[in-house]
């Protein structure tokens, strides 16, 4: 008896693994020199999410695309939940708090799988015309982005909520919607932004955006840059790695942990990261205009690329002084559980989504 058809596996997408698994090495490596008892429990979150990754790639996601709504309002129950039972840490109404097992989620990070797979379900029901999304269309479509945007921004996580409102846009964009929508909302956001800074955007964010625009950059930005500059062409040997050693550069395994890959490896280990992510990104574009015909799968790849050069992008340019400092981990490679867990989530389902493209994949019960 054979349980599972082994010739499911020849549609299973390796390249996504080979991109991702040096990633993975990578960080628990510079771990393992920053913090030891850090590199430790990061191991223990790769277990958990390679057994995440499998329970999820087996789920029968084709057969019961219906669910995804119900899940879509049970992750923005989840964000009303914040508002009102949420635990608060370093000034921000981010968690939930488990009865008994005294642990907390994040709702803001569990969401994002559930939005991108929602986009994807309202596309769909409802495929671009030729000439793209009509003005009925895009209002419609942006109630699902703007309603999860507003409360995580609320917490408030203004970072994460603005990578969900650009992901659901950016694979709007992709999809198809008028250009004259396009335009009309440029000109409503430029003439709006002065409006949304004043009433909108609270003071340790004016803060941010203030240290960002100063002469001066903020004391973590300041280590990050004298991190990077001290790698050099190819980086300094472990022990000279000063910034990271002697504790300068804060926050070095998590939301800086970027300079200190540069302060070890110089500017070439810096490209060979950016151009790992860059190589994921397309091959996830790529895979978006392959499968044209499959508007669940194409959504999803956009949105996981989408949410990967985001995070990216901004992670990037923050240490290096050219974002305002937000919080947001380089994805598959800052420390911690949460973030990391939610990214294998994503390929899980979006493995799950290429190797069953046919929904007979599923039915392991025939083969017995």
């Amino acid at each position: 008896m054979q349980l599972f058809d082994k010739r499911i596996l020849s549609h299973f997408d390796y390249v996504s693994l080979f991109l991702v698994l040096p990633l993975i090495f990578l960080s628990h490596h510079l771990m393992l020199e920053a913090n030891e008892i850090l590199a430790q429990k990061q191991l223990i979150y790769f277990g958990i999410s390679a057994i995440v990754f499998v329970l999820v790639f087996f789920l029968p996601i084709r057969k019961f695309l219906l669910i995804i709504p119900i899940l879509y309002w049970l992750g923005i129950l989840l964000l009303l939940a914040v508002e009102f039972f949420g635990v608060t840490k370093l000034g921000a109404t981010r968690w939930l708090e488990l009865p008994i097992i005294n642990m907390t989620i994040q709702p803001s990070e569990l969401f994002k799988p559930i939005f991108i797979l929602m986009m994807g379900w309202l596309i769909y029901k409802d495929p671009p015309p030729k000439h793209g999304y009509d003005l009925v269309q895009f209002i419609y479509i942006s109630f699902y982005i703007i309603l999860p945007f507003i409360l995580i921004a609320k917490e408030p996580d203004l970072g994460t909520a603005l990578v969900l409102l650009l992901v659901g846009y950016g694979i709007l964009f992709i999809m198809g919607v008028n250009r004259k929508i396009w335009t009309a909302i440029l000109v409503l956001l430029a003439l709006s932004s002065p409006v949304v800074y004043t009433y909108a955007i609270k003071d340790y964010q004016k803060k941010r955006i203030s240290d960002f625009i100063a002469k001066e950059p903020s004391y973590h930005v300041q280590q990050s840059i004298i991190a990077i500059g001290a790698g050099g062409l190819t980086g300094q040997k472990e022990e000279d790695a000063t910034q990271t050693k002697l504790k300068f550069l804060p926050i070095a395994t998590s939301d800086f942990i970027f300079a200190f890959l540069v302060e070890r490896y110089g500017f070439v280990g810096a490209i060979g990261l950016i151009l790992l992510y860059l190589f994921l990104i397309l091959h996830l574009f790529s895979i978006n205009h392959f499968f044209r015909d499959d508007p669940i799968l194409q959504v999803f790849a956009a949105g996981v690329a989408l949410l990967i050069f985001l995070d990216m992008a901004v992670n990037i340019l923050m240490v290096i002084g050219f974002a305002p400092v937000v919080g947001l981990p380089l994805p598959m490679f800052s420390y911690g559980g949460s973030s990391f867990i939610n990214f294998m989530v994503l390929f899980a389902i979006l493995q799950n989504l290429i190797t069953f493209r046919f929904k007979h994949g599923y039915d392991f019960e025939r083969r017995l």
